[in-house]
């Protein structure tokens, strides 16, 4: 998918990750009893903040991490009938490593 955004500063686009429509005891969840996702691929981001002196403070998170998110930190967007979130850097708990 060709990502047309540039998220400004310090914030991050991420591609939240969907939980399962299935319980492991087979129940099937409608849509208004998941839960919001709080993990995502991050797809694009900013060039960072910058400091008292004008100068860029670098980004801890790269393109293609998996990462945990506040739960209701954010914005959610469409692009493409495809739901994406952008939020600031210090929205992101952690990443998740491989």
């Amino acid at each position: 998918m060709a990502l047309n955004l540039k998220p400004l500063g310090s914030r991050v686009v991420i591609d939240p990750i969907e939980q399962d429509d299935i319980t492991p005891g087979g129940i099937v969840l409608p849509e208004t009893a998941k839960e919001k996702p709080q993990q995502g691929k991050v797809l694009a981001i900013g060039p960072g903040d910058r400091d008292d002196d004008g100068k860029r403070i670098a980004m801890d998170v790269s393109v293609g991490d998996k990462v945990l998110y506040a739960k209701y930190s954010g914005t959610e967007i469409k692009v493409d009938a495809k739901k994406l979130i952008i939020l600031r850097e210090s929205d992101i708990l952690a990443i998740v490593s491989k």
